[in-house]
């Protein structure tokens, strides 16, 4: 009897991709695209090749991303005034509100969701309201929550995610959505979202780094695994659409656990600091950028998730393609 020898099966290009078990689909990517009241567009030092794109430049760099197969985008705003509650959040001509607006005319199959949190329009930087003690005002931020919702739905968005780890977002923002005439319209929940090293860039590229404290007090213990499993259920229950774990390589146990958990689809944001890391090693000719790259989403896919958030979103989509 010949023994087995897996070998067989690696022997040409064609015969790895005919066995290849996860594939990677320009379908999977969305889009992270930072958007600013200034009238220039601006390179973001510590995340090369990405900007906040000015309201005149955004159109242009979306439509290159659906030339590519690019279905979805999440906006994060980089707000012209900051004070102690986050009031830009709401204003009906705040910066996420007015690109979604432009976006939605020109773009009208385009998936547009919206990252909803408080962090990069408050004075301090935390996530939600801070009461007189420096701790999270649970109620007041949940309150200006639904708004921001709405205000994003309204404008034209077809999921608002919640980013800022507070109990009961998902529940507050549902029955906002609901009872406003917008069932329809969905939540991606950053259900998992960790306590992380990683998104010092991003925190760079809006200006949302915490003024006192951290936010280790609402995100989560990067030792927890059974937690995220509790997260991931609650928010699922109280109506998430779509769950995501943040970030997404050091947290591949993570994304397999939660997807064995829930039934809705699973996301998972490849943040800033995983992407900065890639580009800089590539940059110094330590690693090739390409390979590195399809390899670290394919892990992110094969980990058992549907939906990949990344910077990499158009590059990826130029060698899938």
């Amino acid at each position: 009897m010949s023994l087995q020898k897996p070998s067989r099966l690696r022997r040409t290009v064609s015969l790895r991709k005919l066995v290849r078990e996860t594939r990677l689909s320009v379908d999977d990517l969305i889009r992270p695209i930072f958007v600013t009241h200034r009238n220039k567009c601006l390179e973001i030092e510590s995340m090369p090749g990405q900007f906040q794109f000015t309201l005149n430049e955004i159109e242009k760099t979306i439509e290159g991303s659906i030339k590519l197969g690019i279905n979805g985008i999440i906006l994060f705003g980089v707000p012209e005034t900051k004070d102690e509650t986050g009031t830009d959040t709401i204003n009906e001509n705040g910066i996420i509100q007015q690109a979604v607006r432009t976006i939605r005319e020109s773009f009208p199959e385009l998936i547009i969701i919206t990252d909803a949190c408080l962090c990069q329009y408050t004075i301090d930087g935390h996530c939600g309201i801070l009461d007189k003690n420096g701790s999270i005002d649970r109620k007041s931020s949940l309150n200006q929550l639904q708004k921001q919702a709405l205000s994003h739905v309204c404008a034209g968005a077809d999921f608002v995610a919640p980013s800022c780890m507070i109990d009961g977002m998902v529940k507050y923002i549902r029955e906002a959505l609901d009872n406003n005439g917008y069932e329809n319209r969905g939540i991606l929940s950053y259900a998992v979202k960790y306590g992380s090293a990683f998104y010092g860039p991003f925190r760079n590229a809006v200006d949302s780094a915490p003024k006192q404290g951290d936010r280790k007090s609402y995100q989560m213990d990067p030792g927890n695994v059974r937690e995220a499993l509790k997260e991931a259920q609650i928010d699922e229950d109280e109506g998430a659409d779509i769950i995501m774990i943040k970030p997404a390589l050091p947290y591949l146990d993570v994304i397999r656990e939660v997807r064995n958990q829930v039934s809705c689809p699973v996301a998972a944001f490849q943040v800033s600091g995983e992407y900065a890391m890639i580009k800089a090693a590539a940059q110094n000719n330590w690693i090739d950028e390409n390979e590195t790259m399809i390899e670290s989403l394919l892990g992110i896919k094969r980990a058992g998730t549907d939906i990949i958030i990344t910077y990499f979103a158009d590059a990826a989509a130029r060698l899938i393609i």
